[in-house]
């Protein structure tokens, strides 16, 4: 039986995406459901994904799916054909990239996990299907400009640096499980408040939002299909953006415009900026935001010691990265590293709700 995994060279692959001309469409969705066998389910989508063309990344667990995929334009209709055809995904809200130029993915992995987001719970009495009230774009403007309303960015401390809502509440956190204790600890208090939520594409949220109303939160709302279908929702109906900046996505392009607004810096001089990139030195792979000017004088490396590294013969290269844990794994979990100089201090939970703790509700 032929393996179901992509088995070709990842460099090779990422070249012919790279080269390639073909019309591709950046789809994400996800699901919240009840899977009796995920690992029949996760062959089962690769088998049909692999003959459409399909390329990107998406986890499959007992309490659903979680998909960023990259479609061939011309096989999208029998791609969406096929996840109606999926009784718990008939219907399935589809988020397309705004900033797309069909580069995103490069291979197809399908992965079946414990969780489709980790969120370090162990709750058996926990549903996360009991989740807050979805908003569309007109609705979370009109709510967002209310003075009792706490609006908080569920996406890490490097999505929200380059990118977020006006007024928005940015915990300066570096995975989602961190994040959950440290809104229920932060929010004591502010149970009866409108509690207003948003992530990238609205899975943070749904879980998030039904983990506030576990604990007793009673005005738990979510920006439905989050900043991705914001975007688009404001395009098409002419209605007031306050996104400002760049929208962080978990794929080649590592950002698509929302806003025109530059609000973060290059993290090794300063200058203003919001290019995400990782160290081209494979034994650190640190993602972090970069300006023209140093990539050139550091050769897109984080540090003069990484560039030191790339420049040796790759005999020194081998010496010097061994005995050393490869870290490209864990790209996006990655804190801000010490020695970049210029991060970006984000707004603390105390002066975001300084203003309404005497607001009358």
């Amino acid at each position: 039986m032929k393996h179901l995994h992509n088995e070709e060279d990842w460099r090779v692959l990422k070249k012919k995406m790279e080269e390639s001309d073909e019309a591709r469409l950046t789809i994400s969705f996800y699901q919240y459901a009840k899977l009796a066998d995920p690992q029949f389910f996760r062959d089962y989508l690769f088998i049909r994904w692999n003959a459409l063309g399909v390329l990107g990344r998406t986890y499959v667990a007992r309490e659903g799916i979680n998909a960023q995929v990259s479609v061939p334009r011309e096989n999208f209709e029998a791609f969406r054909d096929h996840l109606y055809s999926i009784t718990f995904l008939e219907g399935i809200r589809l988020n397309l990239a705004v900033d797309d130029d069909g580069k995103s993915f490069y291979k197809l992995i399908i992965k079946v996990r414990p969780k489709i987001l980790a969120d370090g719970l162990n709750d058996e009495s926990f549903d996360v299907r009991n989740r807050g009230r979805h908003l569309d774009a007109e609705e979370f403007n009109s709510l967002a400009e209310k003075e009792d309303t706490i609006l908080i960015d569920m996406r890490n401390h490097y999505e929200h640096e380059v990118g977020h809502f006006l007024n928005a509440v940015t915990p300066d956190v570096d995975t989602f499980r961190d994040s959950l204790p440290y809104i229920r600890e932060n929010l004591r208090g502010f149970e009866d408040r409108n509690i207003l939520m948003y992530c990238t594409g609205g899975i943070r949220c749904e879980k998030a939002s039904a983990w506030l109303k576990h604990n007793g939160f009673k005005n738990v709302h979510q920006l439905n299909g989050g900043i991705i279908e914001y975007a688009r929702q404001v395009k098409s109906k002419g209605l007031e953006n306050k996104f400002i900046g760049k929208n962080f996505v978990f794929d080649e392009r590592l950002g698509e415009r929302i806003g025109e607004e530059i609000i973060a810096k290059c993290h090794q001089c300063g200058a203003p900026c919001d290019t995400h990139t990782n160290c081209v030195n494979t034994g650190c792979h640190l993602l972090f935001i970069q300006c023209e000017a140093c990539k050139e004088e550091y050769n897109g490396c984080c540090s003069a010691a990484c560039k030191e590294v790339i420049e040796a013969p790759e005999e020194e290269q081998r010496r010097l990265r061994a005995g050393k844990p490869y870290t490209g794994h864990r790209v996006f979990k990655k804190g801000r590293a010490p020695h970049l100089a210029h991060k970006t201090v984000h707004n603390p939970f105390e002066k975001a709700l300084e203003k309404i703790k005497f607001t009358e509700v």
